[in-house]
C-alpha cells in the first residue's frame, strides 16, 4: 500500500514512505506483529469458504431439485468471482488504508455469508457466494502486502510460515469442516457456523488493527477492470466446462478469455508509462518473482487438482460418508498448517533451496504413489500418503511465497500479491479441469473396452494422479532455478 511511483524511493535511494511514517514498521525479529496475526485469522476464515461447499453438493441437489452440474455452481461461482476481483486489488490496496481494506473485506464477506445462510432459492445462494468471494478476494493480497511492509527481511520466512496456515491449510480443511457440519444438520449449518466467527473476527480485528503504509490517489482505468473481470472469469468458466459440455463451448469461452487477458496485459503495459496501471506487470521483470510465479502455478495445479480427486475416490468408490471423508483428509491439512511456521523458521536459517528442492521431489514421488492406489488399498496407506503430500507442499509453498515477493521493491508488493492470487485461482481451475478430464476420458475408454466399472474408475483415477505428478516435474525444474535467499535491501530493486 505504498505509492506505485517507479521513480520513487526504489530508484532515488530515499527512505520509503512507509518507513518515514512508521519508522518502527519492521517488526522485532522473532515476534509476529499483531496486525499479521489479525489478518491471518481473518484470511483463514474467508479462504476456508472456497472449498467448504465441496461436500454439500448432494444436499443442494436434493433441496433445490437441481442437477449436479447446476449444483457445482456453488463452487464455480466463488472461483469465478475471485478470479475476476483479485486483479483489481493491487490498485484498491494502494488507494485505501489497511483498516478500510480490512473492514470492506470482512463486511462484504459477512453479508455474503448471511445471504447464503437464509437463501430461499439456489439463485439467491449463488448471489451470497458471489458476495462472499468479493470479500475473500481482498484478504489474501492485503495480508501479503502488509506482511512484506511490516516484517523485516530476515524474519519473513517464519512469519510467512504462519500465513501458510491461512492460504494453504484453509482450502485443505474446507471439505473436512463441511463434512462435520453436514453431519450435524442442513447445508445451511455451514454458513450459520461461519457467520458469527466472521463477524467477531472482523469486529475485534478492526478495533485492534493499525494502518500500515500510506495511500495514493491513483485514477482507475475502468476499461482495465472490464477486461480483467471478463477475461479471467471467462477463462476460468471455460475451464469449468471442460468435460461437461461439447468441446466447442469451453474452447470458445477459454479462447475469448485468453483474448481479453491479452488485451488487459497490453493495456497495463501502456498505462505503466503514465504510472497508473490497474495491475503493474513490471513485477514480471524480477527474475526470482517470475520463477516463483511459475512454480506456484504448477504447485497449485497439482495441489488443488489432487484435492478434488481424493474425495471422489473415497466417496464414489470406497463408499465413505462426507464426515468420514472429511476426517480422513483433515490430518493432512492440519500437518500443512502446523508445519508452516517451522518451515518458515528453517528458511530464515538455511534458505529456500534445501527446502524447496527436496519438497518438490517428494511431491512428485507422492503423487506418483497415489497413482498406484487401488480399490482395496488400506486407509492407513492413503492417510500416510496424503499427510506426506501436504508436508511436502508446506516445504515448497512457504519459502517460495517469501522469496518471490521478497524480490520486489515495496511499491510493487500489492501488485505482486494480486498477480500471485489471480494466478492461484487460474492454476487451481486449470489443474482441476485437466485432472478431472483425464480421469473421465480414461475411465470411459476402459469401460468401452469392457473393463469392470470399478477397474475403469481406478484406471482413470490412476492416470489423473500420474498427470499431477507430471505437472509436479515443472515445480522441480523451477525449484532448481531459485536462489537460496533474496538479499536485496528493502526499498531497493532486487537484481534481475
Amino acid at each position: 500500500m505504498t505509492a506505485p511511483n517507479a521513480a520513487g524511493p526504489a530508484q532515488t535511494g530515499e527512505t520509503p514512505a512507509f518507513e518515514q511514517e512508521f519508522p518502527s514498521a519492521p517488526a522485532t525479529p522473532g515476534r509476529t506483529p499483531l496486525v499479521i496475526k489479525l489478518l491471518v485469522a481473518a484470511t483463514f476464515v474467508v479462504i476456508l469458504n472456497e472449498t467448504i461447499m465441496v461436500n454439500a453438493i448432494p444436499r443442494l441437489m436434493t433441496e433445490f431439485e437441481i442437477t449436479s452440474t447446476t449444483a457445482q455452481w456453488a463452487l464455480t461461482v466463488f472461483m469465478l468471482t475471485m478470479a475476476a476481483v483479485i486483479p483489481v486489488t493491487g490498485w484498491f490496496l494502494q488507494r485505501v488504508s489497511t483498516r478500510t481494506a480490512y473492514a470492506t473485506a470482512m463486511t462484504t464477506f459477512s453479508i455474503g455469508t448471511l445471504i447464503a445462510a437464509v437463501a430461499p432459492s439456489f439463485e439467491i445462494l449463488l448471489v451470497g457466494r458471489v458476495v462472499q468471494a468479493g470479500g475473500t478476494a481482498v484478504m489474501m493480497p492485503l495480508l501479503m502486502t502488509t506482511l512484506m511492509t511490516v516484517v523485516s527481511a530476515e524474519d519473513r520466512g517464519r512469519v510467512m510460515g504462519q500465513v501458510t496456515l491461512a492460504m494453504s491449510c484453509a482450502p485443505a480443511l474446507g471439505p473436512a469442516v463441511s463434512g462435520i457440519l453436514l453431519d450435524l444438520g442442513s447445508w445451511r449449518m455451514i454458513f450459520v457456523a461461519v457467520l458469527p466467527i466472521a463477524v467477531l473476527v472482523g469486529f475485534f480485528g478492526f478495533r485492534q488493527l493499525e494502518n500500515v503504509g500510506e495511500t495514493t490517489r491513483s485514477p482507475i482505468s475502468w476499461l482495465s477492470v472490464v477486461l480483467a473481470a471478463g477475461g479471467f472469469s471467462l477463462f476460468v468458466y471455460g475451464l469449468s466446462k471442460v468435460g461437461n459440455a461439447a468441446w466447442t463451448e469451453p474452447t470458445l469461452l477459454i479462447g475469448s478469455g485468453v483474448i481479453l487477458i491479452a488485451l488487459f496485459a497490453a493495456l497495463q503495459v501502456r498505462l505503466q508509462r503514465a504510472e497508473r496501471p490497474l495491475l503493474d506487470l513490471r513485477t514480471l521483470l524480477h527474475r526470482n518473482y517470475a520463477v516463483s510465479l511459475v512454480l506456484m502455478a504448477a504447485g497449485f495445479m497439482a495441489f488443488l487438482g489432487s484435492m478434488i480427486l481424493l474425495p471422489l475416490y473415497l466417496q464414489d468408490l470406497r463408499g465413505l460418508s462426507e464426515l468420514q471423508t472429511g476426517l480422513l483428509v483433515m490430518p493432512g491439512g492440519l500437518a500443512m498448517g502446523l508445519l508452516g511456521p517451522q518451515v518458515g523458521k528453517a528458511y530464515d536459517r538455511i534458505g529456500a533451496r534445501p527446502l524447496v528442492i527436496p519438497g518438490s521431489v517428494a511431491m512428485v514421488a507422492l503423487l506418483f504413489g497415489l497413482s498406484r492406489i487401488g480399490a482395496e488399498t488400506p486407509y492407513a496407506v492413503i492417510l500416510g500418503l496424503h499427510i506426506a503430500l501436504m508436508v511436502s507442499l508446506a516445504m515448497v509453498f512457504t519459502p517460495v511465497f517469501t522469496i518471490g515477493l521478497g524480490d520486489l521493491p515495496p511499491q510493487l508488493y500489492s501488485h505482486g500479491s494480486s498477480l500471485l492470487g489471480t494466478l492461484q485461482q487460474v492454476a487451481g481451475a486449470v489443474g482441476t479441469a485437466l485432472l478431472v478430464v483425464i480421469m473421465t476420458n480414461r475411465t470411459e475408454h476402459l469401460a468401452a473396452d469392457g473393463r469392470h466399472p470399478v477397474d475403469a474408475f481406478m484406471g482413470g483415477l490412476q492416470w489423473a494422479f500420474a498427470a499431477g505428478a507430471v505437472i509436479g516435474v515443472v515445480v522441480v525444474a523451477m525449484a532448481l532455478l531459485l536462489p537460496s535467499k533474496v538479499d536485496a535491501p528493502e526499498g531497493v530493486h532486487a537484481g534481475h
